[in-house]
């Protein structure tokens, strides 16, 4: 798929990973819809960017405003043909700790957010994709691409929430594509290693020389570049997803050979 001219719904798109694909998509002539809870960022962003980018403040768990962000897309840009989704949380809490089990909030927000809201927008998305216009002579009418994580093969302890919506994701990329095969519409998953963002630092500045003592910990496990990874990485990725229609149903790594 070329992308000038195109159109994109990117879920998590104010911050991190999804920030950076959307600049990387805009700057390559893509119409980009940013999808986010955090009005201040995703308006600052949206306006940063200029035309072709517009803001709208979802929760990716909601019917509503997703189909409304996406009526919104629709309406200022037409087709949609691109759906990203890198909205997403990590809530780590061990499963027996000191004040006792997990409460199940801990182990379902994990759920609702990555697994739960990738699929709400995805399944919204690809009922407007059917619609497109084919671009090419192979019916290609859009194209879907959600998260997982490397926790979803290898998650640590603390993770069991986390590790078990992204191994969904995981999962339901080859039943998803097999779905909206009949639609044109190809479905990936990207599966990203140590990446630097916002989330995996953690927001407070005040703990952030903590989370890089962990993170340098995890460095161990890196084969080569010995290295984070960064979110422009993710989004050229994401990029080269987009640009060749040959690949459908993949789960591909972005780790530079973490294993443990």
């Amino acid at each position: 798929m070329e992308l000038a001219g195109k159109t994109a719904i990117i879920t998590g798109g104010a911050s991190g990973m999804g920030r950076a694909v959307a600049q990387r998509l805009h700057r390559q002539g893509v119409a980009v819809a940013i999808l986010d809870r955090n009005a201040v960022l995703g308006t600052a962003l949206a306006g940063e960017l200029g035309d072709r980018a517009l803001f709208h403040q979802a929760d990716v768990t909601s019917e509503a405003d997703v189909a409304a962000a996406i009526e919104a897309t629709a309406a200022s840009f037409g087709d949609i043909q691109i759906c990203c989704n890198f909205a997403g949380i990590v809530s780590l809490k061990r499963t027996i700790g000191d004040d006792g089990a997990m409460p199940m909030r801990a182990f379902t927000r994990n759920i609702d957010i990555n697994l739960t809201g990738s699929f709400n927008v995805a399944r919204l998305c690809a009922d407007r994709m059917r619609h497109n216009a084919a671009l090419d002579a192979d019916d290609n009418r859009g194209v879907i691409i959600n998260v997982s994580s490397v926790a979803a093969y290898q998650g640590p302890s603390g993770t069991v929430g986390y590790s078990a919506s992204k191994a969904a994701i995981t999962g339901m990329t080859l039943p998803l594509a097999r779905d909206l095969a009949p639609f044109g519409i190809r479905v990936n998953t990207i599966v990203p290693g140590l990446i630097l963002t916002p989330m995996t630092m953690g927001n407070d500045p005040a703990k952030h020389a903590d989370a890089e003592r962990r993170a340098a910990q995890s460095l161990a496990h890196v084969l080569y570049p010995k290295r984070f990874g960064t979110a422009e990485e993710v989004a050229h990725l994401t990029q080269f997803i987009i640009e060749n229609d040959y690949i459908n149903a993949e789960c591909i790594r972005i780790d530079a050979g973490k294993r443990v």
